[in-house]
Order: structure tokens, then C-alpha cells, then sequence
């Protein structure tokens, strides 16, 4: 039975040390206490016994775990309660999923994520590349549309057309660029560039949608309220109604996508914005046209305003990123279970730490071991459970720092002096 201990520190005790002083790996070696015997897959070698490799030892649930998940007729108990029954299930559902992937070992995590990977590479290709084009033709119908009907509705959803070219080749140059950069002078890789790129286009929708705010501004106030109606343009308003119908489209296939890769992700919310841009785009113009003049550059306002908040939304995101954001509380507990159960020699987990550096995690741990522990075999595991970390999905570097105590502080919290100048 496992014993988990919480200090002041907040250290984990992981399972107790070995009674015995062999070791068996993953092939059948065995190591002595001299370490005359390469150390080899230790969480593999947990789940191994004598009868079967493919069947997980007691070791591999020390903390007995598995006993917390629940039946599927216990879930359809829950979902039929009156008062959250639906809520109960989906908790309960999530909690099955969590415990899963703490039992499945961290080669399954990797393999798993390959294999989705690869399975989403051609559609991934395929929604990137469909964007590009869609949005180049899209681009001169919507310009032509805007031009024709001097209509501000559609004046900004042209402006937004143009720029989703730009956003396209700005993503495919960055995701080239990025696997291409010479690491001796970019150290840590190009996994920032992407959300770099997206922040410096951010910021040039934002730029070019205030001055379709100023235009639209200044036509309601200068605007002579005796004019007629706007002249309703039909081929403009079904240009539009194109471009809306093909990024529907769009939608729907990168929605399904959006989690595989981040340049999906970022078309896709594109797809959603235009959705709004070109829908109340066409009904503004043509309310214009046969209600009240205003509604044009009303219209032209609104969709200027909308695409500079839900840009600046993905600028905040982005910032975040960069700034250091914590993983997914899920996943550090993810990393605390199998940084305490990867080898018996792992007595205490200190401090577990992830954080986005970009669009991936940097992985922070701090174990603790044996004082009288072999340097061979402290430096073995560490580096075996700092690389099954690093290949684990979305991860991008990873940190193992062994230690032999506890009582040292285990978050030190960095001094910024201020200079005052007066």
C-alpha cells in the first residue's frame, strides 16, 4: 500500500524504498547496488510480471486509483437524477478520463499523440491550403463588391478579407520558418514565432479597423439627413453572400480540426469572425439601402469594433502565452502522478511545475531521493523521466532536478530592485 504525505512543502511520499536491493528492467537485467548493469525503462519494468508483459502489476495503481472510476451504470444512475444529473455524469465522465490517463503509461501518451498527429496531417494540410485559396477569391469578390456599392458595411468586411490572405501566408511562413531556424542562434527553437505572428497581426487588424471607425464616424456626422437612401447594389450583396456560404464552409471543416494543430485553430476562429463580418455585413448595406441611410456606416462601425475586440481577445491569449501562462491544472497533476510513481527510487516529489513558453509547456520537477543514492543511477532516472516527459504531447522542454531533502525553500520568489530617478 502507497502512503501519500503533504508537508509544509508540500513534498509527495512516494512509494516506500526498496526491501530489496535488486532492480528487474524492462528486458530482464538486473541491477545491483555496484550499477554494473545499465539502468533501463523503469516504468516499463513496473508493469511487467512474471506471467505477462502486457498485463500491469499492482505497482503500476499504488495508490489504488483505479478503484475511483466509475461503471457506466453508475454514470446512467447519475444522469438520471433530477436536481444535475446531467452535471453529476460529465464530472464523473471526466474524472474516468483523468484517471485513465494517469494509469496509461507516458510511451502511450506519446504514441497516441503521433498517431492523431499523422492521422491529421493531410486534412490539416488540406484546411490551410483550401483557406489560402478560398480567402485569395474571396478577396477580390468582396473588394469588387465594396468598390461598386461604396457601402461601409462593406467596406470592413473587404478590409477583413484582405487581411485574412495576409493571415494565412503570414501562419504557413511562420510554421516553414520556425522548423528551419539554426539552433545555435535560436536556442529554445522557433514554437514562439507562431504566437509572435499572430500578435504583430493583431495589431495591424486593429490599426486598419479604426480607420474604417473614423470613416464611419465621420459619415454620420457629416451626413446630410435630406439625401436619399443608399442605391441598392445586388451583385455586391450577392458577392458577399458568397464569400458567407464558402466561410461556412470553412467552419465547419476546421471545426473538427481546431484541436490538432494551432494553425487550424487560429483559421478557424477567422471562419467564425467572418461568419458575424459578412452576415451583418450584407443585412447593414442593404438596410441601408431600403430603411435609413445610417445603418450603412452604423453597419461599418459595429463590424470594425467587433473584429478589433475579438482580436484583441486572441492578442490577450497570445500574451498570455509568452508571458508564462500555468498549464492545465490536469495535466500538472498528470505530471505529479508520474513523476511520483516513475521508480521506487523516488521517495518525495517537490515541486511540479508547467508553464506555457509559447504555444507549448516548459516542465519543471524536483524529486527527491536517497542521500546514499549511486550518482549514476540519481543522474539514470531523472534523465529517463525527463525524456518520457519530453515527448509527451504539447511539451516542450523538460527540467528534472534531483535533491536529497525538503527543508531548502522550494519557490524562491526572483528580487526586482527599482532604481527611483528623480
Amino acid at each position: 500500500m502507497v502512503i501519500v504525505k503533504e508537508t509544509a512543502e508540500s513534498t509527495l511520499t512516494a512509494r516506500p524504498p526498496h526491501t530489496a536491493e535488486l532492480l528487474m528492467a524492462s528486458d530482464g537485467a538486473v541491477l545491483d547496488q555496484d550499477g554494473d548493469t545499465k539502468l533501463d525503462d523503469v516504468e516499463r519494468a513496473d508493469t511487467l510480471t512474471p506471467s505477462s508483459s502486457n498485463i500491469e502489476s499492482s505497482s503500476r495503481d499504488p495508490f489504488n486509483i483505479r478503484n475511483g472510476l466509475a461503471s457506466e451504470d453508475q454514470l446512467q444512475d447519475l444522469r438520471r437524477r433530477r436536481k444535475n444529473g446531467k452535471r453529476l455524469e460529465k464530472y464523473h465522465r471526466r474524472q474516468n478520463d483523468l484517471i485513465q490517463s494517469f494509469l496509461k503509461p507516458m510511451e502511450e501518451h506519446t504514441e497516441d499523440a503521433r498517431a492523431e498527429e499523422e492521422a491529421a496531417r493531410l486534412p490539416v494540410k488540406i484546411a490551410v491550403w483550401a483557406s489560402l485559396f478560398a480567402n485569395f477569391a474571396l478577396c477580390v469578390l468582396q473588394l469588387y463588391a465594396a468598390i461598386s456599392s461604396l457601402s461601409l458595411s462593406l467596406l470592413a468586411t473587404g478590409i477583413d478579407s484582405v487581411f485574412d490572405i495576409g493571415s494565412n501566408v503570414l501562419l504557413v511562413w511562420l510554421h516553414k520558418k520556425a522548423s528551419k531556424l539554426d539552433a545555435n542562434k535560436w536556442p529554445v527553437g522557433g514554437s514562439r514565432l507562431e504566437t509572435i505572428g499572430n500578435i504583430v497581426y493583431g495589431f495591424l487588424m486593429g490599426s486598419v479597423n479604426l480607420v474604417v471607425i473614423v470613416e464611419s464616424a465621420r459619415t454620420l456626422i457629416t451626413h446630410n439627413s435630406n439625401d436619399d437612401l443608399n442605391e441598392l447594389h445586388i451583385p455586391s450583396l450577392i458577392s458577399v453572400g458568397a464569400a458567407l456560404g464558402v466561410k461556412f464552409l470553412l467552419f465547419l471543416y476546421c471545426l473538427s480540426l481546431r484541436k490538432a494543430s494551432s494553425q487550424v485553430e487560429v483559421l478557424w476562429e477567422d471562419h467564425r469572425n467572418d461568419l458575424f463580418i459578412n452576415g451583418f455585413g450584407i443585412l447593414m448595406s442593404a438596410g441601408g439601402s431600403k430603411l435609413k441611410w445610417y445603418l450603412d456606416p452604423v453597419g461599418g462601425l459595429i463590424i470594425a469594433a467587433g473584429v478589433i475586440l475579438a482580436w484583441g481577445r486572441t492578442i490577450y491569449k497570445q500574451f498570455e502565452l509568452l508571458a508564462g501562462k500555468s498549464a492545465p491544472h490536469d495535466f500538472v497533476q498528470l505530471l505529479t502522478y508520474k513523476a511520483t510513481t516513475f521508480s521506487d527510487e523516488i521517495e518525495k516529489v517537490d515541486t511540479v511545475r508547467a508553464y506555457h513558453s509559447g504555444p507549448e509547456y516548459y516542465v519543471e520537477i524536483d524529486v527527491v531521493m536517497d542521500a546514499n543514492t549511486p550518482l549514476w543511477k540519481a543522474h539514470d532516472l531523472s534523465q529517463q523521466l525527463q525524456d518520457k516527459i519530453e515527448v509527451l504531447p504539447n511539451v516542450d522542454r523538460a527540467f528534472v532536478h534531483v535533491d536529497h531533502e525538503t527543508t531548502h525553500v522550494p519557490v524562491r520568489t526572483p528580487q526586482i530592485s527599482m532604481i527611483l530617478m528623480i
